[in-house]
């Protein structure tokens, strides 16, 4: 078996990522909601720990970061007014950096996403990271293509949970973030597999002559 065609192929869609100090930073619900309790994911920590690197390689660069939660409400794992809900410590927002509210999966949905990317003076190129790989992310990436944007995905920076597929069988979260990642690079956007990956190389020293 061979692999298909992408759909970015056949219609011309760039193929490579962007440069991150050229791009604007959109972290998705990196939530304490995704690490204890009844939806914490597998690769929550790791996905956290690369979500830091990739925050302070943007910080640095200059590119505009906005964060992202999800409301679900008071005394749920989504209530941003308890610790659940809140943003992890390790990629909490700075001043100056926006935070956008959201509660349907994708980010530009009933939103003011947009008008924060205008008004940061961002272009079309997105970075995106955070959770989870097959809800929020995936359906970001397409609402963000849908509005004539260039989304990138960072996989390592994302995770997600096993789930039940409509057959019984058990879908492991390798899996499950595969296949969504996979539907991203079809058509909605690039993906890259590392931080490393998309941070801008440091300038080579300039020789002493």
């Amino acid at each position: 078996m061979t692999a298909s065609t992408t759909l970015r192929e056949v219609i011309g869609l760039p193929q490579e990522p962007p440069r991150l100090g050229e791009s604007a930073l959109i972290m998705i619900d990196f939530q304490n909601t995704y690490r204890a309790g009844v939806m914490r994911l597998d690769g929550a920590e790791e996905a956290v720990a690369a979500g830091a690197r990739l925050l302070a390689a943007a910080r640095a660069a200059g590119a505009p970061v906005v964060h992202v939660v999800n409301d679900g409400g008071e005394g749920t794992p989504y209530d941003i007014r308890a610790e659940i809900g809140a943003i992890s410590d390790e990629v909490a927002p700075v001043e100056g950096e926006k935070v956008v509210v959201k509660r349907f999966p994708d980010a530009f949905h009933a939103t003011d996403l947009e008008e924060v990317l205008k008004d940061l003076g961002a272009g079309g190129d997105l970075i995106l990271a955070g959770f989870m790989t097959h809800m929020c992310v995936l359906f970001t990436a397409q609402g963000a293509f849908n509005r004539g944007h260039r989304p990138t995905v960072v996989a390592e920076a994302t995770a997600t949970r096993p789930l039940e597929a409509p057959d019984g069988t058990l879908l492991s979260a390798d899996a499950l973030a595969a296949a969504s990642l996979t539907t991203v690079s079809d058509l909605f956007g690039t993906v890259v597999r590392t931080v490393d990956d998309i941070v801008d190389p440091a300038p080579a020293p300039t020789p002493v002559s």
